[in-house]
Parts: C-alpha cells; structure tokens; sequence
C-alpha cells in the first residue's frame, strides 16, 4: 500500500506518495506567503500552513484512497506557541532564517554562557536556533505569559504544532529537537539547564520521541491514516540520499546550503572546524544514529535575490557562461547576505562583491554569486573531512543542482565527483521511507543520475574567495 510523505519546507507544502513497488510521485505543491514584519524578521502563517498540510492530504486521498500511513518532515528550527486546549496558534511562525534575536544572543555570549550551550547542545550560539526565538515569544507576546500562567501554553517547533493538531499528540522528534539549542544532546532529552538560561519554561515544551513510531492518526473525511514518521528536513533529505554508512555526505541547495556527513552510532563534537553535531534519525527503539552539520545561511536565496534585482530574467540564462571563471578575473561574491553559518558564525557577515569595474556585466556577477555558493559549500565539506573522512562521491539536490555550470565548478572546488539526483524530492523520499520502514537502501538508486567529474585543482582560487570573505565579516553593527 502506498505511503504520502508531508514535506513542510520554507516557502511551500509538498504531498509525494511512494508506492510499493518503490516509484513515486509527487501529489501537489502549495506555496505560502512569506512575512518580513521589519528588518531581520521572517515569519510564516501557522493556520496556513496547517490549511496547506491539510489540502495536501485531501488531494493525494482524492487521487489513493488506498494510502497507509504518513510521514512529516519540518522546516527545522522554525517555531510557533500556540494554546494546549484550543490548538490556536497565538504568535506567528518565526522562521529560522530570522535573525531578531541576535542582541539576545550577543547579551548571553557577554554573559559567558555559550561554552556551556555548546557542551551540552552541541550548538553554538546563534540566532539560527529555536531557544533564543521562544524565549523572544515569551518576552513579547503577552498570550504567551496568560497562558503559561494558566498551565497551558505549548511552545515548540513546527513539527509539535503539527502533531498536536493534527493529531493531538504533543511530541517533537529527536531530529528537530536537537536544532533547538535546548536539548541535552548526549541525554536526548530537554535540558533544565538549557532552559533556564534561554528563559524558556521546560513544562512549555513537547515529549522527546524517535523519528520512527505511533505519532497517532490524522482525521480527514472519512480517513484515518497513522502518522509513522516525523523528521526535521534536512535529516530526511539524508535518508532520502541513501546515505547510511559512516562518511556518506549529501548537500541540499534549497534556500541555503545544508551539508551533513553520517558518524554513526558515536557522537562527535567538531566545534573548531565549526560543524555542529546532531542527530541523523532514531529509529523506534534503536540507537540514534548521528551526523554532523554545517549551513551556509545564502544559497538559492541568493539567487532569487539577484532575480529581484534584475540581473537576470530566466533561470537558462544562468546555466553556462562563455568568459572564463569570474574569479579567474578577480571578480568575486561572498553569499553572506544573511551572515555566514559553518565554520565562521558570524551574523555580522554581510554579503560583499569585490573586484567590480567598470566593464563588469550583470552576467559577471551572477556567475560569481554561483562561484561563491559553491566556494561556500566547499568550505563546510573540508571542515567535515578534516574531521571524519567524507566519500569521494558526494549528493546533491535541490535547485541550484539543475545548473550545469554551478555543478561542474563545485565538482571542481571539492576535488569531488558530484552526483545529482535523478529525482528532485529528496527529502519527500527520505520522509516516505522512513515512515514506510525502509530502511534499507533506496530502491530507485540504480537510476541514472548525473555526474560531473572534477577538473583541475582550485586551491589558488580558493584562497583568492577566502581573501574575499575576510572582508566581509564583522560588517554589520
């Protein structure tokens, strides 16, 4: 019997079902608005987004009445309070890419909390996380407070928001409990510590469960359907890869650039090459299996904000370049419009072309803007492998994996073979297969994927774009 897999992304709600015999296809996509209140701030529709999970579901049970069981993945270290009796979310979602509590953020660091953070989350201090954004909701939203003093607020990231309408089980999985900065990473639990420090009540917040189990049962119509799975995405998209062995990395370029490397069973902590530890998934009742992370916070946005600019109109025009690389010519960008993630953290980052002139054209600098993605992304693999060995093939998805030239020059900057997907949905895949119980490998992995080979050795070029990057770190006050 089929399986759906719930894909609850940054800018859109995917349905994908997953057969049987292994096939798959995607059911429907639903985009949702995206808020910027005020500078720095980023926040979604909770209802919409319950309204979108919801259609997704009516639609592909319209389409498979047949379908078994569901699994959800989440955005990550987005998060949301809402009210434990009614399911009334009572503050928007805040997005993880928001950054309004960095002075927060900045007053711990003064306080000398981050070593601590850092040993018993695994974390840094960063904006990036959930703790710091429900401690703003606790500050800010005085629905909050009413309701905590009523025994009866719910904080959480958006995968506990889900479930608990959806569903009406209150629990957060393992995967996304550990991007929140509030969970004992060694004890797989909420850290009374943790809280304390961050300011946000431990009685707020959901149970610690495995990926994989009874999450209980969505309700639409005259259906029933067990929920089997839950994940934070980018660990899905891990799954999805068919990585599963120690060493075996992936790299999803959505709206930024998330790379994770499989450790298995043992918990490494890599703080100085800034790679951050957590939890690939748990199966029910099996040991967790770990990974180590690292972002780069500007990819596809990147993009997209260049688009807004006008440097260019169709996404074609960007596929391949005639002049030599733009770094070649001294011409280079550092995607840090949003600071830079892995290994640097430093939000303070901003985004910076160097080497313009008077003759560079709007196709020079997109070509640098896909260069410094790329740079970027190669930064967080070396910081990997200098830690724990990374296979020579590594798997990419997402939209900038559609462009040949950013492809073949990040082939290029990893001294790698890079292999795209045959079919996009990565993360949707990792979700079905996980809430399906296959755990094995993935059955579509015999299909053709394309392959870049890399060419000669970027090392001279690399240390132009670090050059680069130096100049834009601690730009912004």
């Amino acid at each position: 019997m089929p399986v759906l897999a719930i894909d609850q992304g940054t800018t859109s709600t995917r349905a994908l079902l997953r057969r049987a015999d292994g096939s798959v296809e995607l059911v429907c996509t639903l985009e949702h608005h995206q808020h910027y209140p005020l500078p720095g701030r980023v926040e979604h529709d909770p209802e919409q987004l319950i309204d979108n999970i919801r259609r997704c579901i009516e639609l592909a049970l319209e389409q498979h009445p047949d379908i078994s069981s569901i699994g959800i993945d989440n955005q990550g270290e987005s998060c949301v309070a809402w009210n434990a009796e009614t399911g009334q979310a009572i503050s928007p979602v805040i997005v993880w890419q928001d950054s309004r509590t960095q002075s927060s953020i900045e007053k711990l660091k003064l306080q000398g909390a981050e070593a601590r953070v850092l040993a018993l989350s695994g974390l840094p201090l960063d904006a990036y996380f959930s703790a710091s954004k429900l401690a703003w909701i606790m500050r800010n939203t005085p629905a909050a407070r009413t309701l905590h003093d009523q025994g009866i607020l719910c904080l959480g990231t958006t995968d506990a928001f889900f479930l608990h309408r959806l569903t009406g089980r209150f629990v957060s999985d393992i995967t996304t409990a550990s991007r929140t900065s509030l969970m004992d990473l060694q004890a797989g639990k909420w850290s009374p510590e943790l809280c304390e420090s961050f300011g946000v009540p431990i009685d707020t917040l959901p149970e610690i469960v495995s990926t994989t189990g009874d999450f209980g049962a969505i309700q639409s119509g005259t259906f029933s359907i067990p929920v089997t799975a839950s994940i934070v995405d980018q660990q899905a998209s891990l799954f999805g890869h068919g990585c599963r062995n120690e060493g075996d990395a992936k790299i999803t370029f959505g709206t930024g650039a998330f790379a994770l490397v499989i450790t298995g069973e043992k918990l490494y902590r890599a703080p100085e090459q800034g790679l951050l530890p957590t939890v690939a998934w748990q199966l029910d009742k099996q040991p967790g299996i770990y990974a180590l992370d690292g972002a780069v916070y500007n990819a596809g946005s990147a993009i997209n904000w260049a688009k807004s600019l006008g440097l260019f109109g169709r996404f074609e025009q960007i596929n391949q370049f005639s002049k030599a690389p733009a770094i070649e010519r001294d011409l280079a960008f550092v995607p840090a419009l949003s600071g830079l993630a892995c290994p640097h953290w430093d939000r303070r980052a901003a985004g910076l072309w160097i080497g313009l002139s008077l003759d560079t054209t709007p196709m020079d600098m997109m070509q640098s803007i896909l260069e410094g993605i790329a740079f970027r992304a190669g930064e967080v693999i070396t910081a990997m492998n200098e830690f724990t060995p990374i296979s020579n093939n590594i798997s990419i998805d997402g939209g900038l994996s559609a462009n040949p030239y950013f492809c073949q020059f990040l082939s290029n900057v990893l001294q790698r073979t890079i292999r795209v997907q045959a079919f996009p949905e990565l993360t949707a895949i990792g979700t079905a297969e996980l809430a399906n119980g296959s755990f094995g490998l993935r059955a579509d992995q015999d299909q053709t994927n394309v392959l870049y080979q890399p060419g000669a050795s970027m090392a001279r070029h690399i240390d132009k774009f670090k050059q680069a990057l130096e100049r834009s770190k601690n730009w912004r006050s």
